[in-house]
């Protein structure tokens, strides 16, 4: 056997462990250090003795390994050594730190050569790569979607399909939305101010910039990630391709990306003149008009190239959402906002903003543009003679609803403008007919313009129809021809409800009580006295009106309130003049109501409002003490609404239009009931009690209904400009509206107008022409449904009597009490009227008729102080001189 093969000497003693210890002495080195090693190369044996000078013989490979361990011991080694100088220590064991990579990583991360918190510190290297990566990505991502988009053709967008509507009863209603009323031009033929009127308002860097903007992108997609809507493009160039994938109007952040690289493949490779007159010839400008051709026919009927500076920043005010700027108004239940006075304000102000841009930037001169100081003449929006009567109403409402609650109801008005949907409302075609046929009647018996054009022109009705069981819209009356009469008087028109207000009052007053005058103001509102049915207050004419402490209520200028009754009556009997509300309510006695709404907290007036259902911001005034006798315009459909929740023994729905929606694709959208008790059943049948008084006694007994419960009130406002009656049975909640104003949506500064000898009437009341309407309609609306009575009332509140105040001397002057032109059995003799929450002054707004003192109980003839200076714009002025904030309606 040869010498290097030949096995090594085994060690004498301690058996197999000395061996294994024995070669582990004799190794390469890398292996650790045997223990007690001091790091000499004795230690390693390399050497015999201290000096070590005899090697030991042995096959090159043992001359290799001995070389190695004389430089060092090898990497391990090197390590263990390495690792000793940076810890200052050697000895025993210290060999075993982390050692160095074999080899340099791809990502050093974290970091070998750092330690503590520096070891996760990131290198701008890797910051950089990363980065570098980052922007690469994007830029591959960028390119590849560039390519993969092509240019939309925008002429496709022109094809729509009709939305089918449906009655209740799911017979078709009409088939209408899909006619295309479109017609491309050449950019040649569009005016040369409607194209720097957009630009100016729009886009002002239209010609220079790429076609996008990115902050306004990065504003939509944040909006969409958060789940809240999209934005419409930020420049002209992405407004052009979304008007062009109307085919995707989905709400995605993958639809806006896509959108993205369209426009920016516009922008780079589509003349901007063309992108101009695609833009302008595809943009929906309301009234189902799509295209400035299209536009300039709905709205002015002439041709684009002749309309002037003017109308041409009129209809770019259209493009930023005709639902808002039409003059003409638009048609929803919970539109609220979008009336004909509100628009026409957005419109005008729209419209001179534009103008005033295009001086500033030079694409209009200044003495042209000082030609247009007020909106252009605009015509009537509709000619369809499908949506002739009340077709056109209901499919507004029902359209309005829809985009209203387009989170809800899956239909924006990009979606319901390209039609395709069955659109199945709540509409009852024989109610809708019948209420057209009782206003009709009552119109043409009594109303006469051409024989009495003073009192009978510019005659208004309206009429809404609520099942209380479910809130439903089944019937309105929105005047007398949509086609010719844009308006729905069934919405909010401005019109104030008067005294049809009160029963808000009461069930605040049976829901929260009023306030202990004794109690401090904090106090007080914790102890309170739920209010009776039998409760005493005063009705007495011009009553001093007080807060709940019974100090006297004075406005910011200190002057007081004295409260008149209609026709100027004291209700009760003498010296206090005591009545309970029962009373009050059926005689619509103002000055009981207006002191019964200060002990109760005007906020609690109001707050009993928005739970019986009217919407707050139709609330006016709620600061002041004529709140309480209906200073507010709440629609007719809400005022349904809201006394279908006393019909329901307090349980409230929102009243809606549309029960589902289909299209192509199946089922999209249901409606569910929402359901809510806004008032314990005990108050809620306790106001419907002292409203059955109303009818059967009262101010209201021309709505009686043979052998029917019915409920109601009457109302009429300040100045004789609106009259109303609102009641229900058990099934049907119905409301009426009667008010003159002038149809002409182009004048400026329009008001109400007074009703006084209209129809051949002294004065209209709300038991008059509105209760006819009501009883005639509803009479046929329940035939055939079983009579039902109300549930009996339980017990509620407390008698509270209130503190008579004292009586002020009688004005010399003061008119005889004026006859209700339907007397009724009560011993008043007398309806209520809208007659103000009076003092007696100009800042009250006090009305010849009114008979008030200055404020200080010492008489004297009140003076009519002047309308309410108008508003800048004309969209104000609507509703607001119909006696103004103080205007006290009664009756």
């Amino acid at each position: 056997m040869s010498e290097h093969r030949r096995k090594p000497p085994q060690p004498q003693g301690d058996g197999r462990a000395a061996a294994r210890r024995g070669q582990s002495g004799a190794s390469s080195g890398r292996r650790a250090a045997p223990r007690g090693a001091t790091g000499s190369p004795a230690d390693y044996g390399l050497g015999h003795g201290s000096g070590s000078e005899q090697q030991p013989t042995g096959s090159r490979a043992d001359a290799r390994r001995a070389s190695q361990r004389s430089q060092g011991g090898g990497r391990r080694r090197s390590a263990d050594l390495a690792a000793g100088r940076r810890g200052g220590q050697t000895g025993p064991g210290r060999g075993r730190g982390r050692s160095a990579p074999d080899r340099k990583r791809l990502i050093d991360y974290p970091r070998a050569d750092k330690y503590g918190w520096q070891r996760w510190m990131p290198s701008w290297k890797l910051v950089a790569g990363l980065f570098v990566g980052f922007v690469g990505s994007l830029v591959a991502v960028a390119g590849i979607g560039y390519a993969m988009v092509g240019i939309p053709d925008v002429a496709k967008t022109a094809t729509a399909q009709n939305n089918v509507y449906y009655w209740k009863d799911g017979s078709q209603m009409v088939a209408t939305g899909g006619e295309t009323n479109r017609q491309n031009i050449d950019l040649s033929q569009i005016p040369e101010e409607m194209r720097w009127a957009v630009i100016s308002q729009e886009n002002k860097t239209f010609y220079d910039d790429s076609g996008i903007d990115p902050k306004g992108i990065a504003r939509a997609v944040f909006n969409m990630a958060r789940g809240g809507q999209t934005q419409g493009g930020s420049t002209i160039t992405q407004q052009y391709v979304k008007n062009a994938m109307l085919n995707d109007q989905s709400q995605t952040i993958s639809r806006k990306f896509k959108e993205i690289f369209v426009s920016i493949k516009v922008g780079a490779e589509v003349d901007k003149d063309q992108i101009m007159a695609g833009y302008l010839n595809s943009a929906y400008y309301g009234r189902n008009a799509y295209g400035i051709q299209a536009a300039a026919r709905a709205y002015f009927n002439k041709d684009a190239i002749k309309l002037n500076p003017g109308e041409c920043a009129f209809l770019a005010a259209m493009l930023k959402g005709a639902t808002y700027y039409d003059p003409a108004g638009a048609t929803s239940v919970d539109s609220v906002g979008a009336t004909p006075a509100a628009n026409s304000k957005r419109a005008y102000r729209q419209m001179q903003d534009t103008l005033d841009k295009m001086v500033e930037y030079g694409h209009l001169d200044a003495s042209v543009r000082a030609k247009y100081p007020t909106l252009p003449k605009w015509q009537n929006p509709r000619s369809n003679t499908d949506l002739k009567g009340q077709i056109g109403y209901l499919v507004d409402l029902a359209n309005g609803y829809l985009v209203t609650h387009s989170k809800e109801t899956g239909v924006t008005q990009d979606l319901l403008q390209q039609g395709g949907f069955s659109i199945y409302t709540t509409f009852d075609k024989k109610k809708v007919n019948e209420l057209e046929t009782a206003v009709k009647k009552v119109q043409d018996a009594n109303i006469k313009p051409e024989r009495r054009p003073d009192t009978d022109t510019h005659v208004q009705f309206g009429g809404a129809s609520v099942e209380p069981d479910t809130g439903a819209i089944r019937a309105i009356y929105g005047g007398q021809d949509a086609t010719k009469h844009f308006t729905d008087n069934a919405d909010q028109t401005g019109a104030q409800v008067g005294s049809t207000f009160k029963p808000f009052v009461l069930a605040a007053a049976m829901t929260w009580g009023v306030r202990d005058p004794d109690l401090g103001s904090s106090q007080a509102q914790d102890e309170r006295t739920i209010v009776s049915p039998k409760s005493l207050f005063s009705g007495q004419n011009k009553l001093k009106i007080r807060n709940y402490d019974r100090s006297i209520w004075k406005n910011e200028k200190g002057e007081e309130w004295l409260q008149t009754n209609d026709g100027n009556v004291s209700v009760g009997d003498a010296p206090d003049f005591k009545i309970d509300l029962r009373e009050a309510m059926r005689e619509s006695v103002n000055s009981a109501f207006v002191q019964l709404g200060m002990d109760v907290g005007l906020d609690k007036v109001k707050d009993s409002a928005v739970q019986a259902g009217l919407k707050e911001s139709s609330l006016t005034n709620s600061g002041f003490p004529s709140f309480s006798i209906g200073i507010s315009d709440p629609s007719a459909i809400r005022m349904a609404g809201a006394y279908a929740t006393f019909a329901s023994s307090g349980k409230q729905r929102d009243p809606y239009s549309v029960e589902k929606v289909t299209s192509e694709k199946g089922q999209i959208f249901t409606h569910r009931t929402q359901t809510k008790q806004a008032f314990t059943d005990k108050v809620a049948d306790n106001v419907t009690d002292v409203l059955k008084t109303v009818v059967e006694k009262g101010t209201g007994t021309n709505a009686q209904l043979p052998g029917r419960e019915v409920a109601g009130k009457t109302g009429t406002t300040d100045g004789n400009k609106s009259a109303w009656f609102v009641g229900y049975t058990p099934q049907l909640s119905t409301a009426v509206t009667m008010f003159r104003y002038d149809d002409d949506e182009t004048k400026k500064n329009r008001t109400f107008l007074e009703m006084f000898g209209t129809g051949g009437q002294k004065k209209i009341h709300g038991a008059s022409f509105p209760a006819q309407i009501w009883h005639d309609y509803m009479l046929e609306a329940l035939q055939g449904t079983p009579a039902k009575d109300f549930p009996e009332p339980q017990p509620i509140g407390e008698v509270v009597n209130a503190e008579p105040s004292p009586t002020p001397t009688p004005s010399a002057s003061e008119p005889e009490e004026e006859p209700s032109p339907s007397p009724s059995p009560s011993k008043s003799a007398v309806e209520p009227s809208p007659s103000p929450s009076d003092t007696c002054n100009k800042f009250f707004g006090c009305p010849n008729d009114g008979g008030t003192t200055n404020g200080n109980g010492n008489g004297g003839t009140g003076e009519a102080s002047p309308s309410p200076s108008p508003s800048e714009s004309p969209a104000d002025t609507r509703g607001n001189t119909n006696g103004g904030i103080f205007g006290g309606p009664g009756g």
